[in-house]
Parts: C-alpha cells; structure tokens; sequence
C-alpha cells in the first residue's frame, strides 16, 4: 500500500517536472518571439525614417535666377553644363566670356525646351569672332589681335497661374517671365591666353506691376596648354540682383527688398582627341552659399556630322540630398554650300517634376 502511494506521488512529480519543463518553453519561446517582433518593428521604424526623412536644406534652394543656372542650349545641357573650357565646335558667352576669341566662322543658334508644370525656357545667341590685321602681323602669318564677340537671351517663365477672388472663383489666369540679356567681348592676348568679359540684364515681371531688373558681370579666362588641354576659371553675378517694391499693389503698406544671386567661382579642364574624335569637360563650381558642384560629360563625333553626347550636372558634394542630373544628346550638321545647319536635342533627367526636361534647337554657321 505505502509502496502504491509513493509510486503515485512520483508519477505526480515527474508530471509536474514535464508541465513545468514545458511551461517554461513556452514562456521562451514568447519571450523570443516578442524581442524577435519588437527588433523588427524598430528596424522598421528606423528605415522608414530614413526614407521618409527631409532632405537636407541648400540655401541655393531659394536664391534668385534659378533659371540662368539650368544651363543654355542642347548642346551644353547634353555634356552636363560644364562647358567653361571649351573651346570647339558653336560657342557660347554663357558658359564663357573668354570663348567667343576661338569660335569658328559666324554661329547663331537658337533652342526651345519642353518642361512640365506650365514652364518655359527658350534661348538664342549669336557669337562671331573678329581678327585683326597689322603689315607686321602678316608677315608673321597670324593677325596682330583677336577679339570675339557673343551676345544671347534666355527667357523663361510659368503661365496658366489662376487668380481667384475671395469665393474661390477663377477670375484670369496669370503668368510671371524672367529674362536674362548678355552681351560678352573678350581679346585673345596670346596664342594661349584669353580672357573675356559678360555685361548681363536681368529682367524680372512677377506679376501685373512688380517687376525688377538687375545688372551683373561674369569674368572668365581661357588658358590653352597644348591641344588637348585646356583650363578655364570663371567668376559668375559679380553684382547680380533683384531689387523689389510692392508698393504699386499694397500702397503705404508695401514693402521694399533686395535679393543677390549666389556667387559663383568655377574652374574647368577640357581634353580634346581630335585623332579619335572625342572630347571630354569638366568643370567644379564653389559658391557662396555653400556648395561644391561637379560637372562633367562628353561628345564624341561617331560619323561625320553626327555628334553624340552625354554628361552629369549639379553633383554636389556638400549635399548627398542635391538632385543630380544626368543628361544625353546629339546634334546632326549639314554642309549646304559653305553653309552648316545643324540640328540639336538633348534629354535631362529632372528628379522632383512630373516628367523630365527635353531641349530642341537649330544652328547656323556662316
């Protein structure tokens, strides 16, 4: 009988052991599932942060002109606006002063681009350069001087802004137009050396009455090493800026403010295969709001006529969160008598629009 009981008791304990053995496992297993769950959830937390964190301010953000910084034409726009070193093919001032001393024959070029969000920006430019003749200068075979001249718009604006009353109700629509003239001489000093100057007019219509014009300067410099290198530095809206009075829309009550443009401090490098038919640009812009912007890109002549090109713009090292742009395209030249007509396209990825940035244009060399 006693041995009965105490078989009982230990079939009791030894069952209780097991349930507790398995109690306890269960209570782990929870407990890992739990950390497992919490770990998730705050990785979880921690990279949607990340995601969704807001990019990092630029002031460059709001300082006025944004759109004389979008580059001018398909042809610098397709290599990634960093032409400052340039010195082959149709030239522009906007990219340098200095250049217009090495352009060949007459260029005239004109571009329009396609940009969402009701916005426009169109260009147009003309550049010549002119030598110089001496008895002296001619017995050496070259001309005693050279100077170049370039001359150019860029206009831009947003149109189908609606103006509505009170209730809510559209009453007209409303446009805004900002427009950049330049007009850049330079003189070519030596067979290696140049340097040109940029009078700029800044003409800003924000709305029915308000308006504001401002006056600007570039300087650049051209310097050729040999014939595949060449170094550029340019100083870009020395003076430029908006000058602003509301007092023709709120009378008494209106204000009067003055915004400047960053000021901008480029130097560039271009190498020049003329055996392969290639070149390559280059360029890095310091301002003084704070960044440090790379640009480089490419054209490559793949058939005679044809010219492919391809470039990155706005990298900037100050910002992982700046937008780069990559950008590609082409131009197609035709020999009409002496006289080359081109054609020109270029594509730029535009990362915060509905849809990117194409440019079209025409060019005439005479």
């Amino acid at each position: 009988m006693k041995s009965k009981i105490f078989n009982n008791y230990s079939n009791v304990i030894l069952s209780s052991s097991k349930d507790d053995r398995i109690e306890k496992s269960n209570f782990d297993r929870l407990i890992v599932t739990k950390v497992f769950n919490l770990s998730v959830i705050l990785f979880l937390l921690f990279f949607t942060s990340i995601l969704s964190a807001q990019p990092k301010f630029s002031e460059m953000s709001v300082k006025p002109g944004a759109f004389s910084r979008m580059g001018f034409g398909p042809r610098g726009i397709g290599m990634g606006n960093g032409l400052s070193s340039l010195t082959e093919g149709n030239l522009v001032a906007y990219y340098n002063p200095a250049s217009s001393v090495f352009q060949e024959g007459n260029s005239f070029q004109t571009g329009y681009s396609f940009l969402s969000l009701d916005r426009a920006l169109n260009f147009i430019n003309f550049t010549r350069r002119f030598e110089f003749r001496s008895s002296r200068a001619e017995n050496l075979g070259k001309p005693a001087s050279v100077a170049g001249i370039s001359a150019g718009i860029i206009n831009s604006g947003v149109s189908k802004i609606d103006r509505r009353d009170n209730n809510g109700l559209k009453t007209k629509e409303l446009s805004t137009s900002e427009n950049l003239f330049f007009l850049a001489v330079a003189n070519k000093f030596s067979d290696k050396f140049a340097l040109g100057l940029t009078i700029k007019l800044y003409y800003y219509k924000l709305y029915e009455s308000v308006t504001s014009t401002g006056v600007g300067f570039d300087i650049g410099a051209i310097y050729k090493l040999n014939e595949n290198f060449n170094f550029s530095f340019m100083i870009v809206d020395l003076n430029s800026k908006y000058k602003w009075d509301t007092s023709p829309i709120y009378g008494q009550q209106g204000l009067s403010s003055e915004n400047e443009f960053p000021l901008l401090k480029k130097i560039g490098i271009r190498y020049n295969n003329p055996q392969n038919k290639f070149l390559i640009v280059a360029e890095f812009e310091n301002s003084n709001v704070g960044t440090n912007i790379i640009k480089f890109g490419g054209e490559y002549n793949i058939y005679e006529g044809l010219f492919l090109r391809a470039g990155v713009d706005q990298f900037n090292l100050s910002n992982s969160d700046w937008a780069v742009k990559p950008a590609a395209g082409f131009s197609y030249l035709y020999n009409l008598d002496g006289y080359l007509i081109g054609i020109d396209y270029a594509f730029m990825l535009e990362p915060y629009s509905s849809s990117d940035r194409h440019i079209i244009g025409v060019n005439f060399n005479f």
